[in-house]
């Protein structure tokens, strides 16, 4: 396909709390990825950086601060800013400059240090803003959100404890096999059970941590990627970032209101539905061609949202898709074969690149004991802030 671009490196700075800075993870994040690629850093022609996030706002411009670091050699340069959604527009932008014919070669890298605890707005008032309004007007801190959300879930569907729990349990034993992963260890449903309350009903093992923690990938034309040798790449075929449509009438991070549904009939189905049909229409495929799938599971009970979301199962069906080990390793369709948040924490400017690096892995066959036999085509799905759409479909 003529939208198509190539996928020739993959690297990553392995998450936890380090101490240092994000310029030092990205660096290693990047020159792993170049390394992967056989690519000399001197032949790459654009740099696009994932913008790192202090207190949930763009903290510096990343793509000028990597190339700096890497060493001056002239190429363009781009920085982005999506929230949770900054590496698939990285991502996108990469992908439009190469389709463009701006750069045969671009790297893109994403890097945070992230602070302590949950994240939280900076100083200052900003009553213009719904991320600065949810804190301060309603005292809702993205743990309270994951809450509310798991008692909808609960009450609507059905969703029980241990069904949750069993989230973390299956992304616990596929991030015990992942070398970059910040927890490298198999939880039981008992002991997500005996983690302290965190947001009724949720408990510490169903909330993802904040981390450190670097991604980055090596994206070429075609045409490079045939001369450099590369004859059957991984390809990105398709990366959404729609925003929401008018009216919206579920609630949703960091938004404390929906829009009236009076005058206007609502969508033909949510926003987070819209991300990931926009995606497959433009790669041409649908739920039913996937291998596996990366999702954002910043809560147990929000992974089981994009089962439906993404069209895995039916609403209300995630917690039965997860039940019959579908999303299980070995199951029809793995979701979160890296370990997910659960295992990594939330590096956010980050963690979409991460996502494409493990279906890269996976669709070369080469992620070791996480292998999923036979992958060919799979789907990343995230979600940044203020209507920031992230899926991005990688085939083989």
């Amino acid at each position: 396909m003529s939208g198509e671009v190539a996928v020739l490196g993959a690297g990553m700075h392995p998450w936890g709390k380090w101490g240092r800075g994000f310029v030092e993870y990205g660096v290693v994040a990047a020159r792993a990825a170049l390394a992967d690629a056989g690519v000399d850093w001197r032949d790459v022609g654009s740099i696009v950086g994932a913008d790192t996030v202090r207190g949930g706002y763009p903290g510096y411009v990343a793509g000028a601060t990597f190339a700096k670091a890497l060493g001056w050699q002239g190429a363009r340069v781009a920085s982005v800013y999506a929230a949770c959604a900054s590496g698939a527009q990285a991502i996108n932008t990469a992908r439009t400059q190469i389709l463009a014919g701006m750069a045969d070669v671009v790297l893109v890298v994403g890097a945070d240090a992230a602070p302590k605890g949950f994240f939280r707005p900076a100083g200052g008032d900003r009553p213009d803003d719904p991320d600065w309004l949810r804190f301060r007007v309603l005292g809702a801190t993205n743990p309270a959100y994951f809450g509310l959300y798991a008692r909808r879930r609960m009450a609507v569907h059905g969703d029980t404890l241990e069904d949750f729990a069993q989230v973390k349990v299956k992304n616990a034993a596929s991030g015990a096999l992942n070398a970059n992963a910040r927890y490298r260890k198999a939880v039981t449903v008992d002991e997500v059970a005996a983690s302290a309350v965190v947001a009724d009903p949720l408990r510490l093992l169903d909330i993802c941590a904040t981390s450190d923690g670097a991604a980055a990938l090596v994206l070429s034309s075609m045409e490079f990627a045939r001369r450099h040798g590369a004859a059957d790449p991984v390809r990105v075929r398709a990366v959404s970032t729609v925003t929401p449509t008018y009216p919206r009438t579920v609630l949703d991070l960091p938004d404390i209101a929906t829009d009236s549904a009076a005058a206007v009939d609502p969508a033909d189905g949510t926003y987070r539905a819209s991300i990931a049909r926009a995606a497959y229409e433009e790669a041409g495929i649908g739920p039913d061609d996937l291998s596996l799938a990366e999702v954002y599971d910043l809560s147990t009970a929000l992974e089981l949202q994009w089962y439906e979301d993404l069209g895995l199962c039916g609403e209300g069906e995630g917690a039965k898709l997860l039940r019959e080990g579908a999303t299980a390793p070995g199951g029809r369709i793995p979701v979160n074969t890296s370990g997910g948040l659960a295992s990594f924490g939330e590096a956010v400017p980050a963690q979409a690149i991460a996502q494409v690096c493990e279906l890269t892995w996976q669709l070369r066959g080469t992620a070791g004991a996480r292998q999923i036999e036979g992958a060919r085509v799979g789907i990343t799905a995230n979600q940044g802030l203020f209507g920031h759409g992230s899926a991005v479909v990688a085939v083989r």
